[in-house]
């Protein structure tokens, strides 16, 4: 079923290529990734349009390309940042320090780190550094796997954390991060047991990517301060955010989200996104990739208890589509003790679960012949268990948990 936009939402595309169809028929289908791209810009502009771009207040972009091809938009200047500093003040547990003006120090992804040094080579003298967003957010990784950071490596950036402390007047910071790549650090940090040289944060965002849910009690057992999870994309910026117990918020000024059953009978739902958020490109019905499971199984937006995976990336089962986070709940409830996990279809019926460890060490044998029966019975297919020292990382920089002999979804 196809649901007309509101009035407000029609004023902003009435005059947009792109959707000129549909405001003739009221008719306006699911926007897929895709049909962005078809003739652009030329399918988005409009005069006023084409005036901002002339003036500097809109500007071409290329989203980050982790989670699918780069894509180019046209929004304002510095757009998605003040989004995310927007939420950022305003979240309940991080907008106190965020005013008292702690800095933001993120660690994910090299390729956020890339983007950011591409944006300041491109304006010359616009941040303090070439992994300086702006005079409030450091990006720390230079590597594409953390798990190959050494010791002078994790001492480098310790060092930097603790030179933005100094400049604090008390010594507080705001930790930014993909799950995986803090859970690495805290890994090498107990090793070489540096924790002394490792200044606790304030408070954490993990929002670069699914995190598991033995990486998040991982990060509560070794931090305190809260923990939360933020939800959301390039083209779109943040939608959902959770407090430090871990419930879900929508963040959704100049948006509204519908949800669909990715198949017939299914608990999973893709989201759907209308965002007026950006003036320039107004998205209406917009297919974002990323799955939901609500508290009831409705399509009640208001009901969503978890985003699970992106829907590429959902695993056909006689069952019904399988998601990341389903896979993760079984692996969590085998033991707490697995970190990175990797589920690889070998061939007809048959599967195999690779697996590392917060400690380096292998699963009991009951434990993973427990997991592979719950593996076997989620997935349908006979699994067979595998402890891993090392898990390589997709060229994207995240980890890819589902993979076949000929395809890498984080590659």
């Amino acid at each position: 079923m196809n649901r007309l936009p509101s009035a407000e939402v029609l004023d902003q595309v009435r005059n947009i290529p792109l959707y000129r169809a549909s405001i003739e028929s009221g008719d306006f289908p699911i926007l897929e990734k895709p049909e962005i791209a078809r003739d652009f810009p030329a399918n988005w502009m409009t005069p006023g349009l084409a005036h901002a771009l002339e003036t500097g207040e809109a500007e071409f972009v290329l989203s980050t390309g982790t989670n699918h091809a780069r894509m180019r938009l046209i929004r304002p200047p510095y757009f998605l940042l003040r989004s995310y500093y927007r939420l950022w003040s305003e979240h309940p547990d991080l907008g106190a320090a965020w005013h008292d003006g702690a800095r933001r120090i993120s660690l994910t992804t090299v390729l956020a780190t890339e983007h950011v040094a591409r944006v300041n080579s491109a304006n010359p003298g616009a941040t303090p550094g070439e992994r300086w967003l702006d005079d409030r957010t450091l990006y720390l990784n230079n590597h594409l796997d953390p798990a190959g950071w050494d010791r002078v490596e994790v001492e480098r950036m310790l060092a930097e954390i603790r030179e933005i402390c100094a400049a604090h007047p008390k010594g507080s910071y705001l930790l930014d991060c993909s799950g995986y790549h803090l859970a690495h650090l805290v890994r090498k940090v107990t090793e070489w047991g540096l924790w002394d040289s490792f200044p606790p944060p304030v408070g954490i965002v993990h929002a670069y990517e699914y995190t598991p849910l033995n990486v998040r009690a991982q990060l509560r057992t070794h931090f305190d301060c809260p923990v939360v999870d933020l939800f959301g994309s390039t083209e779109l910026g943040y939608l959902f955010y959770s407090d430090a117990d871990g419930h879900y918020q929508p963040y959704l000024h100049g948006m509204s989200v519908e949800l669909i059953p990715v198949e017939p009978g299914s608990s999973i739902h893709s989201l759907i996104v209308t965002s007026i958020r950006n003036p320039y490109m107004p998205l209406v019905r917009y297919r974002s990739g990323d799955c939901v499971r609500t508290r009831d199984g409705s399509t009640d937006p208001a009901e969503i208890v978890s985003f699970c995976g992106r829907e590429k990336e959902l695993l056909p089962t006689p069952r019904g589509p399988v998601a990341q986070a389903d896979l993760d709940a079984r692996i969590t409830a085998a033991s707490p003790g697995v970190f990175l996990h990797q589920l690889h279809l070998t061939g007809e019926g048959r599967c195999r679960l690779r697996y590392t460890t917060f400690d380096g060490s292998p699963l009991q044998p009951h434990e993973e012949s427990e997991l592979a029966a719950s593996v076997g019975e989620l997935t349908g297919r006979d699994c067979h268990v595998e402890h891993r020292p090392w898990i390589p990382i997709g060229r994207s920089g995240k980890y890819a948990w589902l993979t076949t002999n000929t395809k890498d979804p984080a590659a």
